[in-house]
């Protein structure tokens, strides 16, 4: 594990210098997520932002490893975000994925207990127009305690005021409606509506969960799809909410 470390460090600092010669980027932007990359969020043991039941903190190679002791989702439907690796090699590498790069930046979250509960942050992100999608993932061993609603609001306060954002997108299935309420409760708004094709093609319609969410799917050409929506929330509606 520890090459690997020395590894994703290296390739940070590639990201370091790319940061600082490319004279395009937003200067307040990098000047924030810039000192996340070189300082681990200072000197507060990696901890960046601090609420009344979770802190969100840098996401680390250790953070990954513990997602072994994940939990699974109950519902089929959502097996998708189980964490699907047990290998060393393997999760080192989903690792390097996840972090290497300008575009995708996460986060860990932690509850009251100081225990790795879910991760979070920003993919796709388009530097010129301060936009970016958000990622999102915790262990179905602690949903529904309201650990996500915190962290999420926690750190769209960060990411508009600042990293001085302008817009966050999202997109999440019809069907995981647990998702959609908590993105709702933090402001964010449906504008889009599209048809994706499904991950498992042996999905089983007599299952209850499957049942529940039917209308959630198309049939195509003996292909499965399910409907997804586009959310987003802009800075301006976020300072009007809070």
């Amino acid at each position: 594990m520890d090459g690997t470390i020395h590894q994703v460090c290296e390739l940070r600092k590639v990201s370091r210098i790319a940061l600082l010669t490319d004279r395009y980027f937003e200067e307040d932007f990098l000047e924030v997520l810039f000192s996340i990359h070189m300082n681990g969020c200072g000197d507060m043991g990696g901890i960046l932002l601090v609420g009344s039941r979770v802190t969100i903190r840098d996401f680390s190679l250790e953070d990954a490893f513990s997602m072994r002791s994940w939990g699974e989702h109950e519902n089929p439907l959502l097996e998708d975000y189980n964490f699907p690796y047990c290998d060393g090699k393997d999760i080192e590498e989903w690792f390097l994925a996840k972090t290497f790069g300008l575009s995708k930046k996460y986060f860990s979250v932690y509850n009251e207990q100081n225990k790795f509960v879910g991760y979070l942050g920003m993919k796709q992100i388009r530097h010129f127009k301060k936009e970016s999608t958000l990622g999102i993932v915790f262990d179905p061993n602690y949903l529904n305690k309201g650990y996500g609603t915190e962290a999420l609001n926690l750190f769209l306060d960060f990411y508009f005021n600042d990293l001085k954002m302008n817009i966050m997108y999202l997109e999440v299935a019809e069907f995981n409606k647990r998702a959609r309420r908590c993105y709702e409760k933090c402001g964010f708004i449906e504008v889009s509506k599209y048809l994706d094709k499904y991950f498992d093609d042996f999905i089983d319609f007599d299952n209850p969960y499957v049942k529940e969410a039917i209308n959630c799917f198309v049939i195509k050409h003996n292909k499965i799809y399910n409907y997804v929506y586009k959310m987003k929330i802009d800075k301006k509606t976020y300072f009007r909410l809070h």
